[in-house]
């Protein structure tokens, strides 16, 4: 991949309109009206953008470590709410439970197995 189709594929990113893309580039207008849609189609520029795509989704998506230690930290009562105080101890308590429900800590549905004896009418043991 070359400098332009670099700059072609970072601007691409930044506006998702391929035409204003590689004019900015440094594409003629011609070729940008004509042909950009093809810059998108090269194997190096989509693998590129792809790539790149998916390192932005990672700084502003939280991945499920983030999740659980922040869920830990306002568990323990490490978070402060905006007005400086220690997070409630219902929000603690939520976190707690969101955390047990990860690690399967809960059991809402009971599982019972054994053996029964079902007992038809009337069958009374007579001495």
């Amino acid at each position: 991949m070359n400098e332009r189709q670099k700059a072609f594929a970072d601007y691409y990113i930044e506006t998702l309109n391929a035409y204003e893309s590689a004019i900015k580039a440094g594409y003629s207008e011609n070729y940008a009206k004509a042909q950009s849609y093809k810059l998108l189609d090269n194997v190096g520029i989509k693998a590129y953008i792809q790539e790149r795509l998916a390192s932005k989704d990672k700084k502003r998506i939280a991945d499920q470590d983030e999740v659980l230690e922040f869920l830990t930290d306002v568990m323990r009562g490490n978070v402060l709410d905006q007005l400086g105080l220690e997070t409630p101890v219902k929000e603690r308590r939520a976190a707690a439970v969101d955390l047990g429900k990860r690690y399967g800590l809960f059991t809402e549905n009971m599982n019972l197995n054994g053996n029964m004896v079902i007992f038809k009418g009337d069958d009374r043991l007579e001495d």
